[in-house]
């Protein structure tokens, strides 16, 4: 077949039915699979063959619509997961254990940073924080020598920050070690950070995948660009033989294209078993259809709202990386020229209580602990999504107490506006 853009893909790729099969990806709503022998079946335990015995590792569903989006991000690769959390904690444990460390943008969600700071710093790994717009100076200085990954988000949750993949692709590469990018914002349609140096990427795709809000679940893509082999004492569990499964070496049995998702599944998924319900990747699958029309509607949205609100005299400051003037305006240019998401950060006058104040007034959007779907929803990060955090660690994050997140949705963006008039009328 030839290769398609990726609206096609967006359509096509992951699943073709044959000759009499279902047009559309058929929900193996199934915890079993049936098998003729044991011989049979043990060859799918010995990582021998290929195939499917229980769906707490691997599931038709999920393949076929992992597959469409490891084309959609142009990888060799992808796995699904039952959160955006567990695609960002398997992405780095399964290079990284006790005693490693990893570098992070300080700009991400604040769920995943809870997870890198608190959780995974008790499981003995060590995360350095640098803002995305630190020095060359700041950013090597980050590394040690027991450095497994570095990571980042394109468009960081909710600061909005855009991350220099290219700058931090460089800098992980010459420490020998992959940089994992977040994509969900942009999502592969505006943004794929294979292209600029990334190697791993993860998505919530609860957000604009989904675009429905539907079904939470998360995803794991590899580039099968990053050369394990060369590093074989920095990445012994895909280097070296894993005794769990009869002495296979990931990178011999699955190719640098295969093994890091193999080993992630393999071993990952076995023990943890953070797997999506199958009607929840087809559910996925379904708003992954949509994904380029509404993207462009949500930026679309977006770019009018925020230049709504910089005019406005009870806006303190608005945040919107395609809105010219933005400090992030230059790199989003770069990595994203088509558009960036439907999420624009901005303050009130007067500040955290002013904020609640125009948000009770909303009428049409939502304030929900939700972003990126097909709905206008709102939320004040500082008291929901990152209320775990201290005054420092939200700056470090690029979050003030008066920031308001305005996922913009898809309706008539006159609509949106005069809602937001509303409400700014009662501050």
């Amino acid at each position: 077949m030839n290769k398609h853009r990726i609206a096609t893909d967006c359509l096509h790729a992951g699943y073709r039915p044959e000759n009499g099969q279902p047009r559309n990806i058929p929900i193996i709503q199934s915890t079993t699979f049936r098998y003729e022998s044991s011989a049979e079946m043990g060859k799918l335990f010995d990582l021998e063959a290929s195939g499917y015995f229980y769906t707490r590792l691997q599931n038709p569903t999920n393949d076929h619509v992992a597959a469409k989006l490891c084309a959609l991000e142009g990888g060799t690769a992808a796995m699904l997961t039952s959160s955006g959390q567990a695609a960002n904690f398997y992405a780095i444990f399964n290079i990284a254990s006790c005693g490693d460390h990893v570098v992070a943008s300080s700009a991400i969600y604040g769920g995943t940073y809870n997870l890198f700071a608190v959780t995974m710093k008790r499981m003995g790994i060590e995360f350095t924080f640098v803002e995305p717009d630190c020095s060359d100076a700041e950013l090597e200085a980050a590394f040690r020598p027991n450095t497994k990954a570095v990571f980042g988000e394109t468009i960081a949750n909710p600061a909005l920050s855009v991350l220099d993949i290219e700058r931090f692709a460089n800098a992980a590469h010459a420490h020998g070690v992959p940089l994992i990018v977040d994509n969900t914002f942009p999502t592969p349609v505006n943004c794929r950070p294979f292209e600029w140096g990334a190697d791993i990427v993860t998505h919530s795709t609860t957000k604009y995948l989904d675009g429905h809000a539907n079904a939470v679940g998360g995803a794991i893509v590899d580039s099968g660009k990053f050369d394990w082999t060369k590093y074989p004492d920095k990445f012994p569990g895909l280097c070296t033989p894993d005794e769990s499964y009869h002495g296979v070496t990931y990178t011999e049995r699955f190719g640098l294209e295969g093994a890091f998702i193999t080993k992630a599944t393999a071993q990952l998924m076995r023990d943890f078993g953070s797997i999506p319900a199958p009607m929840n990747a087809y559910l996925l699958n379904v708003g992954m259809e949509t994904l380029p029309l509404r993207m462009a509607k949500h930026c679309e949205n977006g770019l009018a709202v925020a230049k709504y609100l910089k005019d406005h005299p009870k806006v303190a400051w608005v945040r919107y990386p395609g809105l010219e003037g933005d400090k992030e305006y230059k790199l989003a240019r770069k990595y994203m020229p088509n558009g960036t998401c439907g999420v624009v950060s901005f303050g009130v006058k007067g500040g955290r209580a002013a904020a609640e104040t125009f948000m009770a007034g909303l009428k049409l959007a939502s304030i929900a602990t939700h972003v990126a779907d097909a709905k206008t929803c709102v939320l004040h990060p500082a008291s929901a999504t990152h209320r775990q955090m201290n005054d420092a660690e939200l700056a470090a994050a690029g979050i003030s107490p008066d920031l308001v997140r305005f996922s913009v949705g898809i309706e008539d963006v006159n609509d949106i506006i005069a809602d937001i008039e509303g409400a700014l009328a009662n501050v």
